[in-house]
């Protein structure tokens, strides 16, 4: 496809949620469901800053979100009315006309599930749980989300989960 493919390094974040968010502080309990402990402030405002300095820098103008609408109700930094705002800050921030498409805004995580199988996506070696290990914990509020969908989705689960 000619993408650039680029990480960086936002380890250092962790100092930023220590203490506000179980995803990076073990003493804070992981919980099974959407609730404040699993709760990243401002998560995707971060990584969208990170993206739209990138893409500036580049000559970019088009950023793709993937926030989907299943993550609304709970998220606020995966609404449509943030991922605009912020498409209107990093125009006025880059003096560009970038644009931040979320073209999985309007449809649920089974939804998305449905059309990565028609395309072929290898859904085995899609991530989503909180926990860092080889495999799927199995009962964080994310495994949770994730089974929920591919059970919506009528698509037989092929995630390796811990229990």
């Amino acid at each position: 496809m000619g993408v650039t493919h680029k990480v960086v390094d936002l380890s250092a974040l962790e100092r930023v949620y220590l203490g506000i968010t179980s995803l990076v502080d073990t003493g804070i309990q992981m919980t099974q469901e959407f609730s404040a402990p699993i709760i990243v402030p401002f998560r995707n405002g971060v990584f969208l800053a990170v993206t739209v300095a990138y893409a500036a820098s580049v000559g970019v103008d088009t950023i793709l979100y993937g926030a989907h609408g299943s993550d609304e109700e709970n998220y606020p930094d995966c609404r449509r009315e943030f991922y605009k705002a912020f498409e209107a800050t990093a125009r006025l921030g880059t003096e560009t006309q970038i644009t931040i498409d979320a073209p999985f805004s309007n449809i649920t995580k089974a939804e998305m599930l449905k059309r990565g199988l028609g395309l072929g996506v290898p859904l085995h070696l899609t991530w989503s749980c909180y926990r860092n290990g080889p495999i799927h914990c199995g009962t964080c509020e994310s495994c949770n989300n994730r089974r929920k969908a591919f059970r919506e989705a009528g698509i037989q689960d092929p995630t390796e989960y811990k229990t």
